[in-house]
């Protein structure tokens, strides 16, 4: 548990070692990704900072006082993103991250074909939640509110910004995960084949309003 209050901020390009470290360190179903991932930079590349560097306004950090140890972060329209994942990011990565040859077998060649295909984000069922985002804290800062807290700063950006509703997509098996959104107030969103998927969604409006109960 965290032993002193830290601060929710804007994302800052300091903070990008310690985005990368948080994002491999919560991605196999909320724990260390090490041991399955030696490629320190793989996860974060396809998950953190292109979200961070193509729309670092929607981008936020907990900061304990020495470092980040929690972000949020997103995008306010999906497709756009994935245009620009597309024609701006991937190009960046390609010669280190070739695609697959053949069809995906290894842990680091699923994720390599994720990097590849950001038209996956295109879902149709969920297309009038525009907005997604991912959210992630190390250990040492979970259950002390912080999680809460970005989500609520993030949400109010988007709603500040016109944006109304918004989906995540989470591994079903990530009950802890699932725990903690249904609690801020996300709710399942139907989709004909999520695979390992479940996808939620919820209002950027706080809940509790008339017009939040009546958007999700």
């Amino acid at each position: 548990m965290a032993t002193s209050r830290a601060l929710i901020r804007p994302y800052r390009p300091s903070d990008r070692d310690a985005l990368f470290d948080i994002c491999v360190r919560t991605a196999e179903n909320g724990g260390d990704s090490r041991h399955v991932h030696p490629d320190l930079d793989l996860l974060p590349n396809i998950f953190a900072a292109p979200y961070a560097e193509l729309e670092p306004e929607l981008a936020f950090v907990v900061d304990d006082g020495d470092r980040a140890v929690g972000y949020v972060l997103g995008t306010a329209d999906t497709p756009t993103f994935v245009r620009r994942f597309r024609d701006e990011w991937l190009p960046r990565l390609a010669d280190r991250y070739p695609a697959p040859a053949g069809e995906a077998s290894t842990p680091t060649e699923m994720m390599l074909h994720l990097m590849h295909t950001p038209e996956r984000m295109l879902v149709p069922e969920i297309a009038d939640h525009p907005a997604h985002l991912h959210i992630d804290l190390l250990p040492s800062h979970q259950r002390a509110g912080y999680g809460r807290e970005l989500m609520d700063t993030f949400l109010a950006a988007l709603a500040e910004g016109g944006v109304e509703r918004v989906h995540l997509g989470m591994l079903t098996a990530n009950t802890a995960a699932r725990a903690f959104y249904d609690r801020l107030g996300f709710s399942v969103l139907p989709v004909g084949d999520p695979g390992p998927l479940t996808y939620l969604g919820r209002t950027t409006r706080p809940i509790g309003t008339r017009e939040a109960d009546t958007a999700s």
